[in-house]
């Protein structure tokens, strides 16, 4: 039994410095615009779940409301997750005709036409 234990304490061991190297590197090989940009993908993603739960707990009477906050929720993530992969430095090569400020653009435009969409679908 104890031999059980003891390696359920080495798994949450190793688990722990899993999760403290992770942290080190992304904190020092990580530049800031990728960071800022993480930030708002953990709030973007933390409010769809917030809405999802919310419909599982309280209902979707007024469905369409439900369904516009959670497609805004998605698609602004998936956009997000789109422009991040075009910045980040590491992916140069895939996108070299494509500066940071274009992709920043083009993710204006594109969350401007997600949400006209996601308005008018509310009604």
């Amino acid at each position: 039994m104890s031999g059980a234990a003891g390696s359920g304490a080495g798994a949450a061991g190793s688990v722990g410095s899993v999760v403290r190297r992770f942290l080190a590197e992304y904190g020092s090989g990580t530049p800031s615009r990728l960071k800022v940009l993480d930030a708002y993908l953990l709030y973007v993603l933390l409010t769809g779940a917030l809405q999802f739960g919310y419909c599982l707990g309280v209902g979707t009477f007024p469905f369409n409301s439900f369904l516009s906050g959670f497609i805004s929720a998605v698609g602004s993530f998936i956009l997000g997750v789109c422009l991040r992969i075009q910045i980040n430095p590491q992916n140069k090569g895939e996108f070299q005709g494509i500066s940071p400020e274009r992709a920043f653009a083009d993710f204006l435009f594109a969350n401007t036409i997600l949400h006209l969409v996601v308005i008018n679908f509310v009604g």
